[in-house]
């Protein structure tokens, strides 16, 4: 087998300049930070209409706070790792990111934690649990969640009540029909719907020690129940009336005992 040696020196001089050009291109377009300074910052929060817990004000507050404000400063000393370091010490913050243009622009972009139930239990906690099952402290966010009371531990409520809530809460019609929970002594599960002046027991939640064999089984059961929650609404109180009963009581498989108003449960 023979070398065409003139053509392997052809590609080898072709790859060294290609890349020493890009080496140049690449080394004329960085700006030199140290002559750029931070004229603008622009700040990017997901969800800050829905969600809440941080505003644009907030974060602008954070970086005055920890003398870490961009504006005025020379581009290399704006330190992004330190910016988002800082941001998600914040028990609201999930993710940030920060980034420097050749403008002078720095951009931080902010996700934050997603709630999905509040907690105010029997025993004066009041906090937020969010869709990682995890706490998040009370503030004055004033979203329209499902509000849990009753008997409720912290460990019963990342374990049980959270993905009771998130099971809830991918469905339309009951994220908005279903205002509060009520956990009884004995983990027995109350809804309390927004129409209907009636309590609607579920039964106790199904307990696995896995977690992921835990949050299946307790979304399957929610859905099993809200459907024959959903039909009863269709063919029982439409024509029954809507304030005929208090409680309606889901607990039993095979049937519906519910309390006339007049009646004392």
């Amino acid at each position: 087998m023979r070398f065409n040696w003139k053509k392997i020196l052809l590609c080898t001089v072709d790859v060294v300049i290609g890349g020493y050009l890009v080496v140049a291109v690449t080394a004329f377009n960085k700006p030199d930070e140290s002559s750029l300074i931070c004229r603008k910052v622009n700040i990017y929060i997901q969800d800050e209409v829905t969600n809440g817990f941080i505003t644009t004000k907030e974060v602008k507050r954070r970086l005055d706070t920890s003398e870490l404000q961009p504006i005025g400063k020379p581009l290399s000393a704006v330190n992004g790792r330190e910016i988002e370091q800082m941001l998600e010490q914040s028990a609201f913050i999930k993710k940030a990111e920060c980034s420097k243009t050749m403008d002078g622009t720095v951009n931080i972009w902010v996700s934050q934690r997603m709630p999905v139930v509040r907690i105010k239990s029997n025993n004066g906690d009041d906090y937020y649990v969010d869709d990682n099952d995890c706490v998040m402290p009370n503030s004055r966010y004033t979203s329209d969640l499902i509000i849990a009371t009753g008997n409720i531990s912290r460990s019963y409520a990342t374990r049980y009540v959270s993905p009771l809530a998130k099971a809830i809460n991918e469905s339309d019609l009951w994220r908005n029909q279903i205002e509060q929970l009520n956990i009884l002594p004995d983990h027995t599960v109350e809804i309390v719907p927004r129409v209907g002046d009636h309590v609607v027991n579920i039964g106790q939640l199904p307990t696995y020690r896995d977690k992921k064999y835990r949050d299946k089984a307790i979304k399957d059961y929610v859905g099993s129940q809200l459907e024959r929650l959903r039909k009863f609404y269709v063919y029982g109180l439409s024509k029954a009336g809507w304030n005929k009963y208090s409680y309606i009581n889901l607990e039993f498989c095979n049937q519906i005992i519910c309390t006339k108003r007049s009646e004392k449960r």
